[in-house]
């Protein structure tokens, strides 16, 4: 009965590993672009360009998710023809792009086809402007956020006279306007919130590929203290543009 047992335990344990790992790389391929991950299933001709095909599941701004183009993130420069990027969601899509030298995590939309009700591909992008990316933020930037240590609403040098950081927490807009809840790193214990002034197409672009999550780690431009008055009060501790949203 003893060997029966330690067998049993160990497939237990062994089955229990699997499905972390499998939840770890899940969660990385989702919050990773090609550059961070095996790209030894994307094909790319000599100039660099990728065919694709498959259902968006996110698009926001000028961002495309389509998890069977690898994990890139697609931008579209340009108005889509009788569609609105919103509309591309849910839909079966394929197209063309080209390789972003300076980030090889995102693909340059070239050409774009939308499958209509009656089976048929339709025409609904070819790229006639330069990519702009004025918004993303790639691995390098992302290292110019370090995490707020000793995180207080009445510890103000904590943040004070830093312009770029990274908080823990959750993220919600109401009639009172957007704020993030911060938590510790932990999850369990509320520090306090931060009221948005502005936050990126890119940075909600990756939280809807994040959606199987509430709590992230926000990158955020710091901007004004709130007043003691209604800091002690709220517990908002200042105002912030967020940029980029991640697991990590």
């Amino acid at each position: 009965m003893a060997i029966i047992k330690t067998k049993g335990n160990k497939i237990s344990w062994l089955l229990c590993a699997a499905f972390l790992v499998c939840a770890v790389v899940i969660g990385t391929t989702v919050a990773c672009g090609p550059a961070e991950k095996d790209t030894s299933k994307i094909e790319a001709d000599k100039k660099g360009v990728v065919e694709f095909e498959g259902i968006a599941e996110v698009a926001v701004g000028k961002y495309v998710f389509i998890p069977e183009a690898g994990g890139f993130d697609i931008v579209v420069q340009g108005n889509l023809e009788n569609e609105g990027i919103y509309a591309l969601e849910g839909k079966q899509v394929r197209g063309k792009g080209t390789i972003n030298k300076e980030n090889p995590s995102v693909l340059i939309a070239e050409t774009l086809e939308i499958k209509d009700e009656s089976e048929n591909w339709r025409n609904i992008f070819t790229r006639t402007d330069e990519a702009v990316l004025d918004d993303y933020v790639n691995l390098d930037q992302r290292e110019e956020f370090s995490f707020l240590e000793g995180l207080a609403y009445n510890k103000k040098d904590a943040w004070e006279g830093k312009e770029k950081a990274k908080i823990y927490g959750e993220y919600s807009e109401g009639e009172e306007g957007k704020k993030i809840t911060v938590y510790n790193q932990d999850g369990n214990e509320k520090i306090g919130s931060v009221i948005v002034d502005n936050i990126s197409d890119f940075a909600l672009f990756y939280m809807k590929k994040l959606r199987l999550f509430d709590k992230f780690y926000f990158y955020v431009e710091i901007k004004d203290t709130v007043d003691w008055s209604i800091r002690s009060r709220t517990k908002e501790m200042f105002h912030a543009d967020v940029v980029f949203i991640g697991l990590f």
